[in-house]
């Protein structure tokens, strides 16, 4: 059951990405930003003998390594307790947690909503996903785990663009455009990130440009004089789905929405996510994340972090037609037929 939260929690940056795309590099440069100070940063690696924690130039104190298997499933339990021993440190404000190449983001971020002491303490902040630019185009082809870590990202980091050629380029934004139309692009030239393009990548205020993104993605994928969109083509059982909502909606029919469609949907709806206008409260939004049937307590904001006050959901699906979710949702939540569109 989806319930609401005003608690202030500790955000966590998920960070993933096939193998060899540079999560450990970019960890290095996040950790090296002095105003990540009370960062901590957990360290996953599939293997007998950890070594991508010996690169990461912090020390001991700011990180965990977790190296007993794969977090998404063997060592998952490892991280929940991980997780809640962290808040005993008083200096921690923020975590980051690198998976493997190899993890499905799913179960993580399952855990960080089903474990009540973590939804109590931490917010999923944003999931980046790192894609190299060389090899990207073939990865998502060949591999399942990487077209489900570019499905559930709110910022993609496309690394090594400047030794990638400009055609790579322009293939790897039209394939990951139609698995993700809405998450945020960047690229990452000679291995250099700002900071404040990485971190947040999920919050709310960064939801009007994930939209635009869609927009973009839409136009791309449906301009017929494409040359790349055939490198798309065979990578479309994962899309995704945004829409506006222009009248508030009441939160128990909207909750009752989303309980019934991940009840039955949830399999294949890899991640969910909203700023939700509330008729019983207007003056200020909830923001949702769900990952398949799991959903994180909302959040009630302090305000509209815009001026725009309308609902915006986004849905990254495998296989769920865009108009299941547009009839169902008009039907639980009883908002006219023109109240509802693609933002696209």
């Amino acid at each position: 059951m989806v319930e609401v939260t005003g608690k202030p929690l500790v955000p966590v940056t998920l960070v993933t990405g096939f193998l060899g795309s540079g999560k450990t590099t970019l960890l290095n440069r996040l950790l090296s930003e002095p105003a990540l100070d009370g960062t901590v940063a957990i360290i996953n690696e599939f293997g007998a003998v950890g070594l991508d924690h010996l690169l990461v130039e912090v020390t001991e104190e700011r990180f965990a390594l977790l190296d007993n298997g794969c977090v998404c499933c063997t060592v998952r339990d490892d991280l929940v307790e991980t997780l809640k021993r962290l808040p005993e440190r008083q200096s921690l404000t923020r975590v980051i947690i690198e998976t493997t190449g190899l993890a499905d983001p799913a179960p993580i971020l399952h855990a960080l909503m089903v474990e009540p002491e973590l939804a109590a303490t931490y917010r999923i902040d944003g999931v980046v996903t790192t894609v190299d630019t060389v090899n990207g185009l073939d990865t998502l082809a060949r591999h399942t785990e990487a077209r489900k870590q570019a499905g559930v990202a709110d910022l993609l980091l496309l690394t090594k663009a400047d030794i990638a050629s400009p055609e790579a380029v322009v293939a790897l934004h039209t394939a990951l455009a139609g698995i993700n139309g809405t998450a945020i692009r960047r690229a990452a030239e000679h291995g250099a990130v700002r900071m404040d393009d990485v971190l947040g990548a999920g919050a709310p205020r960064h939801l009007d440009h994930a939209l635009a993104w869609s927009k973009e993605a839409e136009h791309t994928c449906a301009d017929p004089t494409c040359n790349h969109a055939g490198h798309a083509h065979h990578l479309s059982d994962i899309a995704s789905h945004a829409f506006i909502i222009d009248e508030p909606v009441e939160w128990a029919r909207l909750r009752q929405w989303l309980d019934h469609f991940a009840a039955l949907k949830g399999a294949d709806m890899l991640r969910m996510k909203g700023l939700v206008a509330i008729a019983e409260h207007p003056e200020a939004p909830l923001v949702l994340h769900g990952v398949q049937h799991i959903f994180h307590p909302p959040q009630k904001l302090a305000a509209w972090p815009s001026a725009d006050r309308r609902t915006r959901l986004v849905f990254i699906t495998r296989n769920i037609p865009r108009e299941t979710i547009e009839r169902t949702l008009k039907k639980f939540v009883g908002v006219s037929p023109a109240g509802i569109r693609s933002a696209a």
